[in-house]
């Protein structure tokens, strides 16, 4: 079996910017969800004594909260500012989202959201619009709306959903994934071996994306235990890629146990 890395790989800026924040910090430090999506990360992090909650009011007044890659409501941005010490690790190209809906919400304009509901940085997006956007698909009435987008979806998805949307409103979007999300889904689109892998954990929004966007048989490994899990046996070429979460040295790490034959053949 033949191995392609593909490029780029690795961190993107957000996160590593988030990651290095997060480093800086010492003492008691409680993270707002996950810094970023990814278990490896998260599970350095508590070792290194930081501590994860789902909500501000988990947290003891005076301590620090760290604000995730992923961004925050206004509304909990203001609740932590009452009685914590706030640190802000939200990815600047989520901030700009932020500042978008926020514009076409104050302008009057229906905010239209393409992402998942579910997703913290959706959840802050509404925030920005007083709780008041549409999660496509559902729509507003009306003539015109504003669109913007959770920066991990699919591109070409994003894409084909304002053209949609501009067959029946008068829109203004500013709705686009992020350069590092788009990049890595063009450098899996343009694969043409045998299978893939993936390499990121199952509740990044990124990493599911590049699993979709694959045109070969695809793989999806969170950490080495699921890496040697997979029969990669009859596979000729494998491409192996990872979520901008995903650690370089879990990159590095399966690709090497990878290039041994004896590691990936089930059959022996």
């Amino acid at each position: 079996m033949t191995i392609e890395v593909l490029e780029p790989h690795g961190f993107c800026a957000g996160v590593r910017g988030a990651i290095d924040v997060a480093l800086s910090l010492s003492g008691k430090v409680y993270c707002l969800h996950e810094l970023v999506h990814n278990e490896l990360v998260v599970a350095e992090l508590e070792k290194r004594g930081f501590s994860f909650v789902e909500d501000v009011d988990e947290i003891p007044d005076g301590e620090t909260v760290l604000f995730s890659a992923h961004g925050v409501s206004p509304a909990t941005r203001e609740a932590a500012a009452k009685r914590l010490k706030i640190v802000d690790a939200t990815c600047p190209f989520v901030a700009r989202v932020h500042r978008d809906a926020r514009a076409f919400a104050e302008a009057g304009l229906p905010v239209v959201i393409i992402g998942n509901a579910d997703h913290a940085e959706v959840r802050g997006i509404v925030g920005e619009t007083g709780g008041k956007a549409y999660i496509y698909p559902d729509l507003p009435e009306g003539r015109r709306i504003g669109i913007v987008s959770q920066t991990t979806m699919n591109a070409d998805e994003v894409a084909r959903i304002v053209g949609e949307l501009e067959k029946k409103y008068e829109v203004v979007s500013t709705a686009q994934v992020c350069g590092a999300t788009k990049e890595r889904q063009d450098a899996v689109k343009n694969f043409d071996g045998d299978a893939l892998l993936v390499l990121g954990s199952a509740n990044s929004s990124n990493t599911r994306r590049l699993c979709e966007a694959a045109k070969c048989r695809v793989f999806r490994a969170g950490s080495m235990d699921e890496v040697r899990a997979i029969d990669f046996s009859g596979i000729g070429r494998l491409g192996i890629t990872g979520g901008a979460s995903t650690p370089e040295s879990f990159l590095v790490e399966a690709t090497e146990f990878l290039k041994q034959p004896d590691n990936y053949r089930k059959d022996n």
